[in-house]
């Protein structure tokens, strides 16, 4: 058995989110009498996939689905996928409102002259949104 300590560390994660994760129900450890508590190699691997499946942006909710789905030997490969398209589409509108608003502050920036005058093109465009 692991402590937590460990655990963080070779799941690649803090120790603070892996109490966090503990404290969600998404992972179990043993919790000894003394409070520590104990991790086995796939308490490991679930707080590995967990990490992984957030480092790809995956809500807890969706990294929840799919770390049920990672246990259950008799899940569908269309199950997994319908989550990672589901995702797939959230990061495609985040990108299309993050290049609007990259075209709308360029826009700002390049009508302004950057100079000793008052006026100041980004600042009224703040103002007008």
């Amino acid at each position: 058995m692991i402590k937590i300590g460990e655990a963080a560390k070779l799941s690649g994660l803090s120790i603070k989110t892996v109490r966090y994760y503990h404290d969600v129900g998404l992972v179990e450890a043993l919790k000894a009498a003394n409070g520590y508590r104990y991790y086995n190699e796939l308490q490991i691997r679930h707080l590995r996939f967990l990490g992984n499946c957030r480092e790809l942006g995956f809500s807890l909710s969706q990294s929840q689905q799919l770390l049920s789905l990672y246990v259950d030997k008799q899940r569908t490969a269309s199950e997994v996928k319908q989550i990672a398209i589901e995702h797939l589409s959230e990061i495609e509108q985040r990108i299309e409102q993050l290049q609007q608003l990259q075209h709308s502050l360029a826009k700002m920036v390049d009508c302004c002259h950057g100079d000793a005058r008052p006026d100041c093109p980004i600042i009224d465009g703040l103002a007008e949104r």
